[in-house]
């Protein structure tokens, strides 16, 4: 009865925190989205599915400390088992709880990105035509959308038939084999399948963690630390050069005065310096505006707390850049090698980041604060990222991300950007603290002969030590937790994560560079360029 009562009350605290942070994360990714999104161009369907898909993916970023904390409080500190988890059954069925979990939030991320944010995406690109009925918008979409559809059946076929175990004897009948591989797929229940789409997804995320986050790592503190150029300095100098852009305009066109034609260089260069003028005008608007804003005001006061925030900040990013070293150096050392997915056995480097969230684990939620801590930090400073750089397609700009004036697809696009990132943030996680990840702080006893006689023991004793559970420990003795088993079912994916790592480190040292490298930012930064349009501009002013 006792054990029934502590199994109840220890699930109960890891769940209330769960549905704690829930509450948090929707009420976060609602003001987020609503910031963000166009005044004029809103649509209500765009914005519930920027927030749900936001949502979902920072959901199941916080499953990982539940799971983390269900699997190291089934032990004591001395490595055995407590009385409601020495059942292996019991301890299977808690676990499948968080797997359960797991397969809800990755189906319903798998939706998202390859039916619903589509489909909605498509939906308002056809709306942008002229004379076009509700129906056929509705056809367009879901016909742009069977391609993404596709892809994920795709994905899920090949996750579940690519075989983990040995295949059968090569004279087997054909049948023999099918009947094979279908028994690979429903012995995992599906694990491959969803596992091997999510790892696809992931990388994905991999590359727009190393596009944005690396550099909005190194963008945001030395921005905080820096601050903007002053507004009335910013005033004056456009209006010298809306002043010499106006002079040089009337010298040109005091060359025609006569009736006589500009040539094609001077028109061309006419248009250009109209085009100057047509920017230099919008600036000195959203410079004024800035000028009249109480929180530009209060910018100057409030200037120590930005730069000490900065500071931590910075910290902060020298802290995960350190540790993500310290892990790859020590797989790259000891690890089992490249076609194992440098799976590696114990942490032979001392990792400041695994050890410190080994140290709260056993004082909950504490770890969890410091995991929601570290996914918000990955987010915002990938929000840092994509708002100095944009969403490109290789060489070409598709969007901008600007407060109050994000186009509906510019958003979807966010999110689903943001939505890859948190999935490859679980990934990143268990770079900067495999351990943790892996076991949590659980132990395992072991018994060691001694090497000299004991009075009292005699020549052949032993003494029952403990030692910290890795991938080396005996299986009976150490509760994986379910979100590795979905990180590492293919080992190749792995390995590409691994190498992605060290790409990660070396843009972050080369926008810490750029960022060094670069003066104060415009206090409108961003906010003003020569493609916008005058209904954009004024928009924004009004």
């Amino acid at each position: 009865m006792a054990a029934s009562t502590t199994l109840l009350s220890e699930s109960v605290l890891g769940w209330s925190i769960f549905t704690l942070v829930l509450l948090v994360i929707l009420a976060f990714c609602w003001v987020y989205v609503r910031r963000y999104q166009s005044r004029q161009e809103s649509e209500v369907i765009s914005t519930i599915t920027a927030i749900c898909a936001l949502a979902v993916a920072l959901i199941t970023s916080a499953l990982l400390p539940v799971d983390i904390f269900l699997v190291s409080f089934m032990k004591h500190p001395n490595g055995t088992y407590k009385d409601w988890a020495a059942n292996n059954e019991t301890r299977k069925q808690i676990e499948d709880t968080v797997l359960y979990g797991y397969y809800t939030l990755y189906s319903i991320i798998l939706f998202c990105v390859f039916f619903w944010i589509p489909f909605v995406y498509f939906y308002y690109e056809e709306k942008d035509e002229d004379d076009i009925s509700k129906c056929s918008q509705v056809k367009n979409a879901l016909k742009y959308t069977v391609g993404f559809v596709i892809v994920c059946a795709a994905l899920l076929l090949i996750g579940a038939f690519v075989p983990l175990q040995p295949p059968p004897r090569q004279n087997s009948t054909q049948w023999e084999k099918v009947q094979y591989l279908f028994e690979e797929l429903g012995s995992s229940d599906g694990l491959a399948a969803l596992s091997f789409s999510i790892s696809s997804l992931t990388l994905i995320g991999m590359l727009a963690v190393i596009t944005y986050t690396a550099y909005g790592m190194s963008v945001l503190p030395l921005t905080l630390i820096k601050g903007v150029r002053s507004v009335r300095y910013e005033r004056l100098e456009n209006t010298e050069d809306k002043e010499e852009v106006e002079h040089r305009i009337d010298k040109l066109k005091s060359k025609c005065e006569d009736g006589r034609p500009l040539s094609m260089r001077d028109r061309r260069t006419l248009q250009d310096l109209e085009a100057k003028l047509l920017t230099l005008q919008r600036r000195a608007r959203h410079l004024e505006v800035a000028g009249r804003d109480c929180c530009a005001k209060a910018g100057g006061v409030l200037r120590p707390l930005k730069i000490l925030l900065g500071v931590f900040f910075f910290l902060v990013a020298l802290l995960f850049v350190v540790a993500l070293f310290i892990s790859n150096l020590d797989k790259a050392l000891h690890s089992a090698g490249i076609s194992t997915g440098f799976i590696i056995f114990g942490t032979n480097l001392t990792n400041p980041l695994n050890e410190l969230l080994l140290a709260l684990q056993p004082v909950f939620p504490l770890d969890y604060v410091l995991i929601t801590f570290i996914t918000m930090y990955f987010v915002f400073t990938s929000m840092a990222g994509i708002r100095n750089m944009g969403i490109w397609f290789f060489w070409m700009r598709l969007y901008k991300i600007r407060p109050e004036r994000t186009r509906p697809q510019a958003l979807l696009f966010l999110c689903m950007i943001l939505l890859l990132i948190v999935l490859h943030t679980s990934y990143m996680i268990y770079s900067l603290a495999p351990q943790y990840v892996m076991y949590g702080s659980q132990k395992y006893p072991v018994q060691t002969p001694l090497t000299t006689a004991h009075p009292l023991w005699g020549n052949h004793s032993t003494v029952v030590n403990t030692k910290t559970c890795d991938a080396d420990a005996p299986q009976d003795q150490c509760m994986m937790t379910r979100s590795y088993l979905f990180l590492h079912k293919f080992w190749f994916f792995s390995t590409i994560y691994y190498f992605g790592n060290w790409a990660f480190l070396a843009v972050f040292l080369i926008g810490l560079t750029v960022s060094c490298c670069k003066g104060k930012k415009s206090v409108i930064e961003g906010e003003v360029e020569a493609d916008d349009s005058d209904f954009s501009d004024e928009e924004y002013v009004h």
